[in-house]
């Protein structure tokens, strides 16, 4: 049986994380926002009642 002998798809395994450890964790921290997020001020807006005429 094949699927016993871990060679073929030891090799794999160790060469795919080692990809994903080397690889991708630089280009996912290098990684800039387009808009920084902005502070939002705690003071709620005054609204204006509306003042429709009901007919």
């Amino acid at each position: 049986m094949p699927q016993l002998n871990p060679a073929p798809w030891f090799a794999m395994l160790v060469f795919t994380w080692l990809v994903f450890l080397t690889i991708i964790p630089p280009k996912v921290s290098a990684h800039t926002f387009p808009n920084e997020p902005t502070m939002q001020s705690t003071e709620k807006p005054k609204t204006q009642p509306w003042n429709w005429p009901w007919h």
